[in-house]
């Protein structure tokens, strides 16, 4: 999973997986669902971010995986 901020456009993306969306569903204004071919959830695109999540701050809590930072 990766955690990408566009500040330019204020916009999240949140890529749950590494298979490309092939279909999209717009759940309410500015935060789309991507699917994979499969149907599975690929990722999350949320418009306007800072007001819709905290942004400042990610609590990362009993992952069962390695965390990675990328400050780029």
């Amino acid at each position: 999973m990766r955690l990408n901020y566009y500040p330019d456009t204020d916009s999240l993306y949140i890529d749950l997986s590494e298979q490309p969306s092939v279909d999209s569903l717009e759940i309410s204004e500015g935060v789309v669902l991507d699917y994979d071919a499969a149907g599975n959830l690929a990722g999350i695109d949320i418009d306007n971010a800072s007001a819709k999540v905290e942004l400042r701050k990610l609590i990362l809590s009993r992952l069962p995986g390695e965390v990675e930072t990328d400050a780029a």
